[in-house]
């Protein structure tokens, strides 16, 4: 999770790394669509909150003061105008989680400031929408991070979360009804400041145990805390990680049963990956090069049955998805990394245009946005931003604007239609089929008849996606 007394250090040493954006087949996103939020975002949580069908989204910003935001899906990949709740003060962190098991999702958020802290409920309704927040008291700062699980045996779901300036974790044992029990139950950790956790069976005993990333001067590591199935836990081994080991994840990435460790080093190398040997112990952490990673999460990305990992990433050139396509062994192939705004805090992933793609959203600290990144399978647009055409004189017609559609697949692309909507105008050398490897033009020209901002698209049907491929188009006529 970003903090804000590190953001000025993360953009002067984000102008030191250099890196490009790699196309592949079966894992190409492509930016689609881009809303405003409130300040800073810096957390995303997906779900389904209506019921119906189409995933939504609740986005945390840290500068916004005492609201979370909730969008709900269209179902193509763009988002209604949000809703705000009023949570504590400075959220940080969002989740979305059935709380008391009554079918609907609820919104779980950390929030708080160097005084106090706090972790706000938002029973949802079902609906879409959100009852007011409860609020149960951290006693310590402010949580930086919040996972759940059944941590005393009592089935019931409770919360735990770090706390930086006690160098300790808490955690609220469920009611099983939304509520929580206060005050939490503390377990002083080994080193300083912790920054994330991630709960499995890492140890195979029956009760949850928790991974920290903390940080502490230059020393940096993952520590092991064994689960004694009443709320506490005991120090394990401890691992030799990246520097700010910002957010971690705990899933079996090399189909063993086991749970393993993927660890995003906004400093170090990129993001680390321990394999868990079961009896609660892992394997040295293996490192791939990615820029600047604040967050991860997995996925399959390319539809081949292994999880991939993606980062909220910030090379030299921006923002970025970065997504390293897994072996099945727990190894990756080397990061490719997508542009996603001015400056990736947080990447989170779901179906958001139902063509049973996983798709990405990202949240951009700087430009105060949610970047939605559609997967196109095996279409590659170049430039892969939509296309804005500026200050248009009213009843004239712009240079055209190039796209170049590539089929980066092996085998034919077919082509059915194509569309431009708005006061737009499209010329192809697209025909109706392209070949693996190939590559064609599609020209886009902006014609206003008045003044003002304009918005469109292109629309393409082909043989990659059960939905249009689009081109998102705008323009302002003066």
């Amino acid at each position: 999770m970003l903090r804000l007394r590190e953001t000025a250090g993360a953009l002067a040493l984000a102008l030191l790394s250099l890196a490009s954006f790699a196309l592949t087949a079966g894992a190409q996103l492509e930016t689609r669509a881009t809303f405003s939020t409130n300040p800073s975002p810096v957390s995303i949580a997906t779900g389904d909150f209506n019921r119906d069908g189409k995933m939504d989204l609740a986005v945390a910003s840290i500068l916004d003061g005492t609201r979370v935001q909730v969008f709900l899906g269209i179902g193509d990949g763009t988002f209604a105008a949000p809703a705000s709740y009023g949570v504590g003060n400075t959220p940080r962190f969002v989740s979305a989680i059935d709380l008391n098991h009554d079918g609907n999702l609820d919104l779980v958020v950390a929030t708080g400031d160097d005084q106090n802290g706090s972790v706000s409920v938002l029973l949802g309704n079902g609906d879409g929408t959100f009852q007011p927040a409860m609020s149960f008291d951290t006693v310590a700062q402010y949580p930086t991070d919040l996972v759940f699980g059944d941590f005393n045996g009592d089935h019931k779901i409770d919360v735990a979360m770090p706390f930086s300036f006690c160098a300790c974790l808490g955690i609220l044992l469920g009611n099983d009804d939304g509520t929580f029990r206060e005050p939490p139950i503390f377990t002083n950790l080994p080193s300083f400041s912790p920054q994330a956790l991630a709960a499995g069976y890492f140890k195979g005993d029956g009760n949850l145990d928790l991974a920290v990333s903390q940080q502490f001067g230059s020393s940096s590591g993952i520590q092991i805390l064994l689960g004694n199935g009443d709320g506490t836990f005991r120090a394990g081994a401890a691992y030799a990680v990246g520097p700010s080991p910002e957010a971690l994840v705990a899933v079996d990435l090399n189909k063993d049963h086991k749970p393993d460790l993927a660890v995003a080093e906004f400093q170090g190398i990129g993001v680390a990956v321990l394999l868990g040997n079961g009896d609660g112990t892992f394997q040295p952490a293996v490192e791939y090069p990615v820029d600047f990673a604040l967050s991860v999460t997995y996925a399959d990305m390319n539809g081949d049955g292994v999880l991939d990992l993606v980062l909220g990433s910030n090379p030299i050139l921006g923002g970025a998805a970065s997504v390293l396509l897994g072996n099945g062994d727990g190894t990756f192939q080397p990061a490719m990394n997508f542009p996603a705004g001015q400056f990736s805090s947080f990447a989170a992933v779901g179906d958001f245009n139902g063509d049973h793609r996983t798709d990405v959203a990202v949240a951009d600290y700087l430009s105060n946005t949610v970047e939605i990144l559609l997967n196109t399978g095996v279409v590659a647009f170049s430039p892969t931003t939509p296309l804005n055409f500026q200050g248009q004189k009213v009843g004239t017609t712009s240079k055209p604007k190039t796209v170049t559609l590539t089929n980066t697949g092996l085998t034919a692309l077919s082509i059915s239609s194509r569309a431009v909507k708005g006061p737009f105008g499209m010329t192809s050398t697209c025909g109706v089929t392209v070949a693996p490897g190939a590559s064609c033009a599609i020209r886009v020209t902006f014609s206003p008849k008045t003044e003002g901002p304009k918005a469109g698209s292109v629309a393409i049907i082909d043989s990659a996606s059960t939905k249009p491929q689009v081109i998102q188009l705008s323009g302002t006529g003066t």
